[in-house]
């Protein structure tokens, strides 16, 4: 029988935490902190927390002796937050688990508190190897298993979905937290157009959240703006979970962080995975936002695999990424990709029919999670894009397929059928480097990809001749003109996320698709590559 308390205090919420693995049963007492205006601001959050962790503490102790027996008895470890988050905050969390565990004689657990956002999702649900959304505060990512660590498929190049949406609550006086403000308003408002960027399965909230400052600014009503604002987010939100289940094969989504309470976000995952065949779980409210059950329940996990920390090991990780941590307590390298269909494939935005070995009839298809506005005209303008960047390619000598004929309204494409199988389930570094010189050559012609995934690469059929060797270039839809470095370099971030969570020696495949690209293209973009690196929400 194993029992952990948690203690979790990464920002805002000061919580702890007893799991019995028995039962199944966690035992939550949380005091959060409410600025009077304003966000949080790390000293005060720190002084609440200091006040906070020994109440919350005692609290759940007491429940332990009187449902269990003494702590020093019934307790078999103590887990804590150990980041990401606020530095302060940690500390105070990491001192007082340390004297926990000292004072209980029991070891200790360090937890990185994304990867609780995921496993709770995955111990309730039941669910085996699910891709994860976090959708929280300080965060955004997509997470999916692969080889021993869970690998962040995209994320935020900017701001966390929570900090985007409370910037423009300040903004126009609303108190903290704005997300729930929002939602309430959105309900009465109707939708206005916002930024919508999505680069790959990475995306941006910056813009977004300027360009709603500014429409409020101007005299658009509120109701309206929040409107746009979460159709605008959660649909980029609900894309990118998409392309994630597409690049992985895996068919199985959860939900983690506490934006995720929000019910026009759920509503939106919830129905993309019901129209792609998969199954969607999000935990209930109380493990979405910030608390010390989730920090309980993978620490339950981790102590039972023997990956406990020693005191003076411990130390806090504000920027803890969690494709840091080595994933002990559960086996299997990962979801396999599903066999490809020789008549059939659907993918993250489009199905494709086979009509080998000629042609193919490509159709994007509607999405009615977003809405109905927002989906015509993304639609509409990224079968544009794919017909004229897919011919511009071919014209400098990318192998691409051949347009044969295009239909905006209908988001139908009707192409030249190439390779026999995505690059995905046929990796090798000669293809790989190819990948490197055909995005090369097309930044020096001023455009990018907009999503270089190996699922938009294809490979020559085995055993034809002509095309075996061939490294095809496909799905141009999100691709853009641009003479600005930090997009090129952005094509590199999202084809290297991409092949890194799929594949098993991917340092090896990546310095060679570098090398590959700075054979062709301007050295200043992969300079500008591990810059955008060290950007990301744990750096």
């Amino acid at each position: 029988m194993t029992r952990v308390l948690g203690v979790e205090g990464t920002a805002w919420c000061a919580s702890a935490a007893v799991f019995d693995v028995e039962t199944d049963d966690v035992l939550i007492e949380s005091d959060a902190y409410a600025p009077a205006s304003g966000g949080i601001h790390p000293r005060e959050a720190a002084e609440h927390m200091r006040e906070a962790v020994p109440s919350v503490v005692e609290d759940v102790l007491e429940t332990v002796r009187e449902e269990y027996g003494p702590p020093a008895e019934a307790l078999d470890a103590v887990a804590f937050s150990r980041g990401p988050g606020l530095g302060p905050c940690l500390r105070i969390v990491g001192t007082a688990a340390r004297a926990l565990a000292g004072s209980l004689d029991v070891p200790l657990v360090g937890v990185n508190h994304m990867v609780a956002h995921l496993e709770i999702g995955r111990h309730r649900s039941g669910f085996d190897s699910p891709v994860c959304l976090n959708a929280s505060g300080a965060n955004a990512h997509v997470l999916g298993y692969r080889d021993g660590r869970y690998r962040v498929l995209g994320e935020t190049m900017d701001t966390g979905v929570g900090n985007a949406i409370d910037k423009f609550t300040r903004h126009v006086g609303w108190s903290h937290p704005g997300g729930p403000k929002v939602e309430a308003h959105a309900r009465d408002g109707e939708y206005v157009e916002l930024p919508y960027v999505v680069k790959g399965m990475d995306f941006s909230f910056a813009g977004i959240t300027s360009a709603a400052k500014q429409a409020v600014d101007d005299g658009v009503p509120v109701d309206d703006v929040c409107r746009g604002l979460e159709e605008t987010v959660f649909a980029m939100l609900t894309e990118v979970s998409e392309r994630a289940l597409s690049l992985t094969g895996t068919d199985e989504l959860v939900l983690g962080g506490g934006v995720g309470q929000n019910a026009r976000l759920r509503g939106m995952l919830s129905t993309m995975c019901e129209e792609r065949g998969a199954d969607f779980y999000a935990p209930e409210a109380r493990f979405l936002r910030d608390n010390a059950g989730m920090i309980a329940v993978l620490g339950a996990k981790m102590y039972e695999a023997g990956d406990t920390v020693a005191v003076d090991e411990s130390r806090v990780r504000p920027d803890f990424r969690p494709d840091q941590v080595p994933v002990t307590w559960r086996d299997g390298a990962g979801v396999a990709a599903p066999a490809p269909d020789d008549e059939r494939v659907q993918g993250a935005e489009a199905v494709v029919e086979f009509d080998p070995p000629e042609q193919v009839d490509k159709r994007r298809l509607p999405k009615s999670y977003r809405h109905a506005e927002l989906d015509d005209r993304l639609r509409r303008r990224r079968t544009r894009t794919e017909a004229r960047l897919t011919s511009e390619a071919r014209r400098l000598g990318v192998p691409t397929p051949v347009v044969y004929d295009v239909d905006p309204p209908e988001g139908r494409l009707r192409l030249e059928y190439v390779g026999g199988a995505d690059l995905r389930d046929a990796l090798t570094e000669s293809r790989i480097r190819a990948v490197g010189r055909h995005l090369a050559r097309c930044h020096e012609a001023g455009f990018v990809h907009g999503d270089p995934t190996p699922r938009n690469v294809r490979v020559g059929r085995p055993g034809d001749a002509a095309a075996e060797g061939r490294v095809y270039l496909i799905d141009f839809g999100l691709g853009y003109y641009t003479d600005d470095v930090e997009d090129y370099a952005m094509d590199l971030h999202v084809f290297e996320g991409a092949v890194g969570g799929t594949a098993d020696d991917a340092a090896e495949l990546l310095s060679a698709f570098e090398d590959a690209y700075a054979t062709v293209g301007d050295e200043r973009v992969v300079e500008q590559l591990r810059e955008i690196e060290g950007r990301g929400r744990y750096q």
